[in-house]
This record gives structure tokens, sequence and C-alpha cells, in this order.
């Protein structure tokens, strides 16, 4: 695919770190290229899977390829290398309204993300086993509104998101995918999970107009030169992004992953003012690393570094954070009550 064809470039962006592996490890291609395809009327991708996830609690499409090349991945095995089946738009739309029929909670637009899943459940399924809740379980739902999936117990939400991969930067496919969505399962919102790279002003305008709904961003550093060195790629759009996704309506999480040497609370502060200007009413998640693809001999986060970030971000003025990955900073009993007391149970994604 020569470089005048990339969608960014041909917006005046410069192209993602976007290369992919071929299938048998042979030659790269971009992801739009190894990873979509145009055939009659729709789009083709290729689809890892797609189950109910947990604790997100909504349908999840798990895509291969992606725009960023980002050390810390924790889906490289399918963002990296072009993989899974070439799945149709058409397809995408009956798996949505086949999960449409067993969606168990119904959420208004404006909790059309994965953050408030924790609101709903903790995934302990103890109230579905035992017939009682578990010590933080939010005392919301009915046994009858759990059910268990191929990663555990809660609730299945009225949302399908794409996650995994991402190709933003092809909105056009995003697009005709809501739309059909939307046909077949009108109930259902639809979320993007994604790294932000591809929302420029022209794509988020199509994504609007095709009726998605809402955005998982996930802004993975706020320094450019650290941005590059992790992903590969320049930040510029993720750094509108926010005020963008605020401008137009969508419904907006944002999440970082504290990444101890890369990513710690100094950027935590900083990508927090950016959100909470856009909107501090914005849901934001803190997400603790653990080792994984080129950074696995990087360790994770202390809890008190994780305490620091939530404290972080409410001092810059988002009204509504969590600390995600919990039980990887939080290890024994007395961690956990450390944790609960600082942020409260409500601050524990």
């Amino acid at each position: 695919m020569a470089n005048s064809q990339c969608r960014m470039e041909a917006q005046g962006y410069e192209s993602g770190h976007c290369q992919v592996t071929l299938p048998g490890g042979r030659r790269s291609q971009p992801a739009c290229v190894a990873t979509l395809r145009r055939a009659g009327d729709q789009f083709y991708r290729r689809i890892e899977t797609a189950h109910l996830s947990r604790p997100e609690h909504y349908l999840s499409i798990y895509q291969s390829g992606c725009n960023h090349a980002c050390l810390k991945c924790h889906s490289w095995e399918f963002s990296q290398y072009a993989r899974g089946t070439w799945t149709s738009t058409e397809e995408l739309a009956r798996i949505a309204a086949a999960y449409a029929d067993c969606v168990t909670v119904r959420e208004p637009r404006e909790r059309a993300t994965a953050w408030h899943g924790t609101d709903l459940c903790r995934s302990c399924g103890r109230c579905f086993l035992y017939g009682e809740r578990g010590p933080l379980c939010p005392g919301v739902l009915t046994p009858d509104q759990v059910v268990l999936g191929p990663q555990g117990f809660g609730p299945a939400r009225n949302i399908v998101a794409f996650t995994g991969g991402d190709i933003a930067c092809r909105a056009d496919y995003y697009a005709e995918a809501t739309r059909r969505i939307k046909e077949a399962a009108p109930d259902l919102w639809v979320l993007l999970e994604t790294n932000g790279f591809g929302l420029t002003p022209a794509n988020l305008d199509l994504l609007a107009a095709a009726g998605l709904d809402a955005f998982w961003l996930d802004v993975k550093a706020h320094d450019p030169d650290t941005y590059r060195r992790l992903c590969g790629t320049a930040n510029e759009t993720i750094l509108q992004a926010p005020a963008e996704i605020v401008r137009r309506g969508f419904t907006l999480e944002v999440l970082t992953v504290y990444v101890p040497g890369w990513v710690e609370v100094d950027q935590i502060r900083r990508i927090a003012a950016l959100v909470a200007e856009a909107d501090p009413a914005t849901p934001y998640t803190v997400l603790a690393f653990f080792p994984a693809y080129r950074l696995r001999d990087v360790p994770p986060p202390a809890l008190g570094q994780m305490i620091a970030a939530y404290q972080a971000a409410r001092e810059e003025g988002l009204e509504h954070v969590k600390l995600g990955n919990a039980r990887i900073f939080a290890r024994t009993e007395a961690d956990w009550e450390a944790l609960v007391q600082a942020v409260g149970a409500q601050g524990v994604g």
C-alpha cells in the first residue's frame, strides 16, 4: 500500500506504526491492508473472537491488527499479527443481534462504558453460586441478572464494543459496522475502545453520523517523546480527542495504564487535567500495568503509586476515578483495607 493511500496522511497527519506480520511469519503489511478488505457491499475484518467480557459486562469484538506497536501491548498476539477469521459487518450485526437477546441489564447511553461495569458487579459469582453477596458487591443486581460467560460471572449489558487491535483511522469501517449493528439490534449501544490515533475531526464526524455512541479512549502517555518510544507514533490526535469527542456529544471514558518508569503520576496528572478541561464528569481509570510483550522486565506499580495516581487525578478536577487491575497491586488483606480506606469501594475498578 503506497503512503499516499494512508487515510491519516490524506488528512495531514503522519501515518501510524501499523505494520503487522502476515500469517506464517511472512512479510508485514499495514494493518488496514492485512486485516481489512472490501468485498461486494461490505467490509470484512480479521476478528480473533467475540464474546461477553469481564469486568466490562458487554459483548467485546476482539480485532486483529493495529495502528500502534505498543511495547506494553496485552493483545500483541493478534494486534501485531494478522490472524483471526475474516468476518463481514453483516455477520457482526448478526452476532450483536443474538447477544441482544441475552441482555440482562439495560443501560442508558451515558453509562455505555466499561467504567460503569463495576458499579453493577465485581464478577465474584457468589450470588449466583451461593446465594450471598461478596464483600465489595454493589448490591444492585438480582441473581437472575448474573450469567456465566467465558471470563466469569456478571450481567450482560446492552453494549457491544470493538476492542483488541485498533484501526480507527479507517473510520469508514467502524461507521459501516455501527450502522449494520444498529439496524439489527437497535437497543444496543456501540462503543469503540481506541488509542485515539485515528480520531481526527473528520473521522469523528463520520462516526457521529453513523450513530456510534461511545469511546473508551486509552491515553497511553502525555509526553510526546515517551509516547513515541512506547507506541511508535505521535500523540497529537490523542491529546485533542477528549475535547473533540465531548464537543460532538459522544459518551466518553478515559483510561491510562500506570507503567513504572514510563507513565507515572506526573503524566497521569497532566492527562487528568486535559480530560477535566473537556468535561470533569468524564469517567477515568488508572489501570495497573503488568509485565507483557516487550516490557516483561518492568514491574507492576506498587499500592502507594496507584493511590498517588488516584489522588492526582482527583486533584486535577476529575469527579469519577477508579483504579483498575487492583489484584496486581493489592495482594494482601492489609493492602485491600488500605486501598478501600484511601479511595473507597467505588474507587476500585
